[in-house]
């Protein structure tokens, strides 16, 4: 099967699969969600969706956000971990969009990225998840599924993205950054990972890392 052939089957069995995509983290608009995003750094999507209930009934916008201190802030979202860094960011980001942007999240990757706490992959997931922009965040599951695939070489997320956006076409991003998240957690985890229940990886994957895999599980 070559590249082009790989690339069909993925978006085919990941469309098949996933016909619609739930979206991981709760929100109800841009602010929320850029927040949402910002707290799901090294920690799960289930621990934020626990904390940002917590955190929204006291401020929700970024007007109440900056009446509450940067310590009231990281107490409520210490479970999240890196707290202190992210109740600075929190609190700084909703600073600045009050100051530079009326209070609204701006559309754009620049001005995002320009945010405390706020980097390439947080700026991606917002542009697209809350405003609908082709964008292509690399998180840690897509960035481990582009290589057993055999779509990337595994380098570093920057290349992993620039290889999804090469080959996959453009007005499918958005629903296949979401699709490759859910099939990585459900059928191709990082730990306690079954090679027969991942037939995306069985069927166009790394064939080197399928042989080990293969030799292993006979041991």
């Amino acid at each position: 099967m070559n590249k082009e052939a790989r690339v069909q089957f993925v978006i085919d069995k990941l469309k098949e699969l996933y016909p619609t995509i739930p979206v991981p983290l709760d929100h109800k608009d841009p602010y929320t969600l850029l927040i949402a995003v910002l707290l799901s750094a090294q920690c799960t999507d289930v621990r934020v969706n626990q904390i940002t209930p917590l955190l929204f009934a006291k401020a929700d916008n970024p007007y109440d956000m900056v009446k509450m201190s940067i310590e009231e802030i990281k107490e409520i979202i210490r479970p999240c971990g890196l707290s202190p860094m992210k109740s600075k960011g929190i609190h700084g980001l909703s600073e600045i969009l009050i100051e530079k942007h009326n209070g609204e999240v701006p559309q754009s990757f620049e001005a995002l990225e320009a945010l405390p706490a706020v980097g390439h992959k947080t700026a991606s997931v917002v542009m697209s998840q809350a405003f609908g922009v082709p964008a292509f965040p690399v998180d840690t599951h897509i960035h481990r599924l582009m290589y057993r695939w055999n779509l990337s070489n595994g380098k570093n997320v920057a290349q992993t993205e620039k290889d999804a956006k090469r080959l996959f076409p453009r007005d499918l991003w958005n629903d296949l950054h979401l699709q490759i998240i859910w099939y990585g957690r459900e059928y191709s985890p990082a730990r306690g990972w079954n090679l027969e229940k991942d037939i995306i990886t069985k069927t166009v994957g790394k064939k080197s890392l399928i042989e080990e895999l293969e030799k292993t599980s006979k041991k």
